[in-house]
């Protein structure tokens, strides 16, 4: 019996829902020093791996989205694909580039390594 898209999918998200829940859990640990979670934020917006980080990787999932929107719109007036852009914009552009500014301002010589 093969699985359906949708199924594949909702099983992702889940997956993806408790890997960031475990890091959720580092981030509030008591413990963590400031370069310590200086190093986390950078792990989740830098270029590691996957290249560009976790905020590169969703953006250009939900450019994915934007591209295929634009395929089936049915108007193509860009009602769905034209939000989806601006999504994954500002994913990039403010979420990703926060995370950078709050890592430098928590260890600004961990900027370097």
């Amino acid at each position: 019996m093969s699985r359906t898209r949708l199924e594949r999918v909702r099983a992702s998200v889940g997956i993806a829902q408790l890997a960031l829940q475990q890091i959720e859990d580092d981030l509030t640990a008591g413990d963590a020093d400031p370069a310590e979670l200086a190093a986390i934020l950078r792990e989740l917006s830098e270029d590691t791996d996957p290249p560009g980080g976790l905020m590169a990787s969703v953006a250009q999932l939900v450019t994915a989205a934007a591209r295929r929107a634009e395929q089936i719109e049915p108007d193509r007036d860009g009602d769905a694909s034209c939000p989806l852009h601006e999504a994954a914009e500002q994913i990039t552009d403010y979420a990703g580039q926060r995370l950078i500014w709050a890592a430098r301002a928590l260890d600004p010589q961990g900027a370097a390594e």
